[in-house]
């Protein structure tokens, strides 16, 4: 399994930051996922429940109060007004 770079940024700080095997999200126009190689792309998201996937073991679900997600170069930045683990 390929991992990419993950950072999850809200005004308070960084909530995450790290490898990840997946990222689920609901942009404004449906859900998506990505993964190592995502091509690259830029999206608004809604307020909605969000999964990663740290690696096949260990999931961690969470919420984003919107924002925007951003994937280019094997790098992956969730740019959110908040953002909460469960």
């Amino acid at each position: 399994m390929k991992f990419f770079d993950l950072q999850i940024v809200t005004p308070e700080g960084t909530m995450y930051d790290g490898k990840a095997l997946q990222l689920s999200v609901r942009a404004i126009d449906g859900s998506l996922s990505v993964l190592a190689d995502h091509i690259p792309m830029v999206t608004a998201l809604k307020k909605a429940p969000c999964r990663l996937y740290v690696d096949e073991k260990t999931i961690r679900e969470g919420e984003s109060c919107g924002g925007i997600l951003s994937v280019e170069k094997g790098r992956v930045r969730l740019l959110c007004t908040s953002f909460v683990f469960k």
